[in-house]
């Protein structure tokens, strides 16, 4: 996108924060992060296809409803394994495992590459990202501990 606005990114993001931060919350859009692109040991995608991605947007609406089961992680909320509608799917658990895992030591080799393109807005980027960064980082750092403890 940085190609295409005709304005300081730092500006843009600083004008959409000034937005949420004069809205009423509750009337604010919720926003919902899917990967659709994850693959099996052997390479393949798990996930079943296009046409299956209508089971997830069911979750969304039943989650926005309060009728959907989710989990607490460092990135957000994703279903429960018995949240979505499999009917029809062949997937076994295994791979439902590794459709809704949140690896924290992925996730922080990804945060760990913010930094670099925050930097390029220098002092106009809002200080709410930076904000932000830190808490996914220490919300990932929390979640890696969590899991070396538990193996």
């Amino acid at each position: 996108m940085l190609p295409f606005c005709g304005y300081n990114m730092g500006d843009y993001f600083a004008h959409w924060l000034s937005l949420g931060e004069k809205a009423d919350a509750a009337k604010l859009p919720r926003i919902f992060f899917v990967n659709w692109f994850r693959k099996d040991q052997d390479g393949r995608f798990i996930w079943p296809g296009f046409g299956d991605n209508v089971r997830v947007l069911k979750w969304i609406t039943e989650r926005l409803e309060g009728d959907a089961g989710a989990v607490d992680t460092p990135v957000g909320h994703v279903p429960t394994p018995d949240a979505l509608d499999l009917d029809g799917i062949a997937l076994t658990d295994a791979q439902l495992r590794t459709l809704l895992d949140v690896d924290p030591e992925v996730w922080s080799e990804e945060a760990a590459l913010i930094p670099a393109f925050f930097e390029k807005f220098g002092d106009r980027l809002p200080a709410a990202l930076w904000r932000q960064h830190e808490a996914l980082t220490k919300r990932l750092d929390r979640a890696r501990a969590a899991r070396i403890a538990a193996e």
